[in-house]
């Protein structure tokens, strides 16, 4: 073989290795409708019109499990405690809140901003971040309703980001607020809702395990497995996840998991049967001025083990927020 073939030749097998090594670890697609996410780990939907916000469906390919609800990570209204009995019939579109119900409890919450965002924002632009290891998807959205004496226009920024090799994404919730209030939260759900006989077991790690069985019947969310910062101690790691199973065998499955990174963050969680099991927590709760920007950052997919998610939440414990761009991500 001559000095220039094999000069040639080592040439392009280290061209090929380079084009290798500089490969995302993911690939990116979308339509009008949907955003979609593949790693080698994990294949994520984001849905552009619709039901949107969050995540709507994320595939764990080790197991080739889903998540069994609407979505992770969606986010509603912002809220504040309190009735809103007094000037209900005048609050426009879906801002009413009724409690004293299965759906809602006997604790008194009013809207302060709205619509429900997944439900009435009909349309986002999600915009995707590409950088070395990881590819992040940012979305924003402006409240459009506010309940009377409050302003609309609140924005609500949502992160998340995949880091390649990962069974789970990490996301922030953030709400730069228009107005003040002494107790200003909002709700959203995390990790997600869960339908169907698709679960053995819930945990809490406020509370510990729970059986499937203990969700056959409707019960509101301050019934049982209730947190609230107020009134409870609050947990060394605030994580909630469900066991899944196969629904034909019976077969265990990994756990889904949803951790948010600092457990002061979270005003009330809870955890109800209304049909399907209700997973939702409140941010905030504390004195917000106007200009005031609060939130959380979470961990949410799936772990093999309790004691996994407990590793990977210790990892990143202490955390409120996410940013990225182009050259890294970091939860600050």
């Amino acid at each position: 073989m001559s000095r220039t073939r094999l000069f040639l030749g080592l040439f392009a097998l280290i061209a090929l290795h380079l084009k290798a090594a500089d490969s995302p670890a993911y690939e990116v697609s979308e339509d009008s409708d949907m955003l979609h996410l593949s790693t080698p780990t994990l294949d994520a939907s984001v849905r552009k019109k619709g039901y949107v916000t969050g995540i709507a469906s994320l595939l764990d390919k080790k197991s080739g499990f889903r998540d069994a609800g609407y979505g992770l990570d969606i986010v509603d209204w912002i809220m504040e405690p309190g009735s809103d009995e007094a000037y209900r019939d005048k609050l426009p579109g879906d801002l009413p809140y009724k409690f004293g119900n299965l759906f809602h409890g006997n604790t008194a919450k009013r809207s302060v901003e709205g619509p429900q965002i997944c439900t009435q924002a009909k349309e986002l632009a999600p915009r995707v971040i590409r950088g070395s290891g990881f590819a992040a998807v940012q979305t924003s959205w402006r409240y459009t309703l506010a309940a009377p004496g409050k302003q609309a226009g609140s924005t609500w920024t949502q992160t998340i980001v995949f880091p390649a090799g990962q069974r789970y994404f990490i996301s922030s919730d953030r709400m730069l607020s228009v107005n003040a209030g002494n107790e200003l939260f909002f709700r959203l759900d995390m990790p997600g809702h869960i339908r169907g006989d698709t679960f053995s077991e819930v945990y809490l790690s406020y509370f510990g395990t729970i059986p499937a069985a203990e969700f056959n019947v409707n019960f509101a969310p301050d019934a049982k497995f209730n947190y609230r910062r107020d009134r409870d101690k609050i947990p060394a790691r605030m994580i909630r996840a469900y066991h899944l199973r196969d629904p034909k065998t019976g077969a265990p499955a990994p756990w889904l998991a949803g951790m948010t990174l600092k457990a002061t963050d979270v005003y009330e969680a809870w955890c109800h049967q209304r049909d399907y099991v209700c997973l939702i927590e409140e941010i905030g709760g504390r004195p917000v001025k106007a200009g005031d920007l609060f939130g959380a950052a979470f961990i949410v997919g799936y772990f093999d083990s309790i004691q996994e998610m407990e590793r990977v939440y210790d990892q990143y414990a202490g955390h409120s927020s996410l940013a990225v761009t182009e050259a890294g991500w970091k939860l600050e």
